[in-house]
């Protein structure tokens, strides 16, 4: 098969790593050259700065994994070549294009993967069949947490120039950080209202948010609470969710969970499997998008969840304007 990598910075090169694991040769390279890390790993690979010359190489796959603002271009154009994609996360910095999208993908009947890769923990997956089973009855209430500091996230560039911290490229916490909404919708259901606060609270010399704080009110008349920042030393991600009939508490650190049932009197620990790093996640949703490019199964978090997520940020961004006014989301 035939894959076509669009973007190569630290994520375009991991999924090019991924996909020579996994035994895949025939790979093909679309950039500009405004990547910030050397370019000796990517040598003997075909390269092409046009995107329709790129396209015309007629690959069964692309990875979209360019700044999130020029996602839905290249995205669109690929699947009118007919081929299946893999967005990287987010879907696009907005809604405007991901209705076209959709509709070329309806015709060519070829999928799209997006790339929420934190789908693909082992231990979130039990969560989610835990919830499923109704083991500890209804959600209640979640608060999913995650600070990192952004100045740490690629040591080798300025962090006020990556996608990240610019505005137009689709950065900033809300949108850079989305993964806690992906999941929660993924875990607990349909995101019903909102109310968010938008702030910019560290020296970090961002003109983006760098802190968020958003109320979730489900469907299902559960609650979520979400904090994200660009500044926290040491970084934290973690997952807390109150049942009727207990608490799940994950540690993304740890990848652990300890799943308390206080009607049978039992504590649980789950943690990944002996030897899991974070990159099995993205091997494992490589694997996911070969099949898919192969017909077989199907997307794991298709278009339609990338753009709910997009939803949320876009009426977050609302309700912030709006001193943080609850917001209801289209059903």
């Amino acid at each position: 098969m035939k894959f076509l990598i669009a973007g190569l910075g630290s994520i375009g090169r991991r999924h090019l790593r991924n996909l020579k694991t996994l035994g895949q040769t025939d790979l093909l390279l679309y950039r500009t050259h405004q990547a910030t890390l050397p370019d000796t790993d990517l040598s003997g690979y075909p390269t092409y700065t046009d995107l329709s010359e790129a396209l015309a190489q007629k690959p069964d796959g692309v990875i979209v994994a360019n700044p999130t603002s020029l996602h839905l271009e290249v995205a669109t154009a690929a699947a009118r070549a007919g081929a299946a994609l893999l967005i990287e996360k987010p879907v696009s910095d907005s809604l405007l294009g991901i209705r076209e999208l959709q509709a070329v993908l309806d015709q060519t009947g070829k999928p799209a993967l997006v790339g929420f890769h934190l789908r693909y923990h082992p231990v979130l997956q039990q969560i989610k069949e835990l919830i499923d089973a109704n083991q500890l009855g209804k959600p209640l209430k979640a608060h999913a947490h995650w600070g990192e500091y952004l100045p740490g996230w690629h040591p080798w560039e300025d962090y006020r120039q990556s996608y990240a911290a610019r505005a137009d490229l689709g950065g900033g916490a809300l949108n850079t950080l989305s993964h806690p909404i992906d999941y929660l919708r993924w875990l607990m259901g349909e995101v019903r209202s909102l109310s968010a606060s938008l702030n910019n609270l560290s020296p970090l010399e961002l003109d983006i948010e760098d802190n968020v704080e958003l109320l979730l009110k489900f469907h299902s008349g559960s609650l979520a609470t979400v904090h994200l920042d660009y500044y926290q030393r040491p970084p934290s991600h973690t997952l807390e969710i109150s049942f009727e009939k207990g608490r799940i508490s994950w540690n993304g650190s740890s990848g652990c969970a300890i799943v308390e049932n206080v009607e049978q009197e039992t504590t649980d620990t789950f943690c990944p499997p002996e030897g899991f790093e974070r990159n099995d996640m993205f091997l494992a949703e490589m694997e996911a998008f070969v099949r898919l490019c192969q017909g077989e199964g199907i997307p794991h978090c298709t278009l339609a969840d990338g753009k709910r997520v997009q939803k949320i940020v876009e009426v977050a961004r609302q309700s912030s304007s709006q001193s943080g006014c609850s917001v209801q989301l289209p059903s």
